[in-house]
């Protein structure tokens, strides 16, 4: 099977233009199965606009995208069929209980047996936590209790998709954590999509992260290369105990080495460590430092940045035009 038809979801310079307005351009973007993709940016980003163009609710205005293969406009049907959506702000009847809210939803997937439907029904509420609480008319729900509800009923058709747009936008602490937990459980199960602008959420649950601003993608990459600063430079942070002048002068003259920031304090000194080629810092660094013996060190590695500082570096560099 080529990397093509393994993708869930691949695009290829998808745009979209509401009245004269570039509300997403050229986006490529690819996303694997079994992965928690976050889709991340600021409010007006592009973020749900994507989403309706994937689902076939809205036309490109240039570009193309297929999910499982198929073409988002052609196919939107059979697209469909493998794919649950939680909107921004989902709705259910007040007076209904969450089993009848999922039983009522998994009829329009399925026509029976109706102990079949009961147990897909049980099965649910205990995949997102509301076992305890699924004879409870909706009205008494939680934030969180009701968007747990929600990703519910995006599940009851077993989906190999799950989209889920900005799913704890509005909630309370513990509200996002119930949601997220439930996303984590879910992975096994299924690929999640979803659009947010939380970043401790997506450096929480995401294993790859895309970031877009004003309509245009700024960065596609893993979680973990994300944090190690991996769309600038390589970074090895140390701390030192001794007098380390010496050992300075010996690792700036190393040809992979383009800089190295020294802060003292009473006790060591740390130091920041700039790094043209991570094999060889990687094999080399820390026995150049400890050829002095009267050097002791007390932490070495890759620097790691929060999202945080990641996200505003690159939305800010996007902007300035860098």
């Amino acid at each position: 099977m080529n990397q093509s038809t393994s993708l869930v979801i691949e695009t290829h310079g998808l745009s979209k233009t509401y009245k004269g307005v570039e509300a997403l351009k050229s986006l490529n973007l690819q996303v694997r199965p079994n992965s928690i993709f976050g889709f991340l940016g600021p409010n007006g980003a592009g973020k749900t606009t994507t989403i309706k163009l994937l689902l076939g609710l809205a036309n490109p205005t240039a570009g193309s995208a297929s999910v499982f293969g198929h073409d988002i406009v052609h196919d939107s049907v059979e697209i469909r069929k493998r794919v649950g959506y939680l909107a921004q702000e989902p709705h259910s009847y007040e007076y209904m209980t969450a089993r009848q809210t999922l039983r009522y939803t998994a009829h329009f997937f399925f026509k029976g047996p109706e102990k079949e439907i009961e147990a897909r029904v049980n099965n649910t509420l205990e995949l997102v936590g509301l076992s305890d609480k699924a004879d409870r008319p909706v009205k008494g729900f939680s934030g969180g209790e009701r968007q747990r509800l929600g990703i519910a009923q995006a599940q009851i058709n077993y989906p190999d998709l799950l989209i889920l747009d900005e799913p704890a936008a509005s909630l309370d602490p513990q509200g996002r954590r119930d949601v997220l937990e439930v996303m984590e459980r879910l992975r096994k199960h299924t690929t999640i999509f979803y659009s947010t602008h939380i970043l401790g959420d997506v450096q929480r649950v995401s294993d790859t992260v895309a970031i877009l601003n004003k309509g245009q993608l700024i960065a596609a990459a893993p979680i973990e290369q994300l944090l190690a600063g991996g769309s600038g430079a390589t970074i090895y942070v140390m701390a030192l105990k001794g007098d380390a002048t010496a050992a300075q002068q010996r690792v700036s003259a190393q040809p992979w080495v383009s800089a190295i920031k020294a802060t003292p304090s009473d006790t060591h000194t740390d130091w920041q460590v700039t790094v043209t080629d991570e094999n060889a810092a990687e094999d080399q660094l820390l026995r150049l430092v400890l050829a002095d013996e009267h050097i002791k060190v007390t932490e070495f590695g890759l620097k790691k940045y929060e999202l945080e500082e990641v996200f505003l570096g690159l939305v800010e560099g996007s902007e300035h035009g860098k």
